[in-house]
């Protein structure tokens, strides 16, 4: 019994590192999107679309997006942008809100 409690508490351990890794890398390119469309825009060229930016922000990415928003000054006067991106982060909250006792309780 003892065996099988040990597997599935080392499948869960498995599946958190996946899921980590997951939102890292999303956040890590959704910072990288807007860092590239900032550079975009000062040099005049052709920018990335806000939907893009939104649909990278879309996987657990608000962390990444709220960060470049903050730190590079993208995007930060544009009311519209920033409140689909606050309904983005919201949305995540809840679905991390509800999901997080399923997660503990593999742990």
């Amino acid at each position: 019994m003892a065996e099988i409690l040990n597997s599935y508490s080392g499948r869960a351990a498995y599946t958190m590192k996946i899921l980590l890794i997951f939102l890292l890398f999303f956040n890590v390119l959704c910072f990288l999107l807007f860092a590239i469309d900032k550079r975009k825009a000062q040099r005049s060229q052709r920018r990335i679309a806000e939907k893009t930016l939104h649909l990278a922000t879309l996987p657990g990415a608000a962390p990444g997006a709220w960060a470049a928003i903050l730190l590079l000054h993208h995007k930060n006067r544009k009311a519209a942008f920033w409140s689909v991106t606050l309904v983005l982060t919201l949305l995540q909250g809840a679905a991390l809100y509800f999901a997080a006792p399923y997660l503990w309780a593999q742990f």
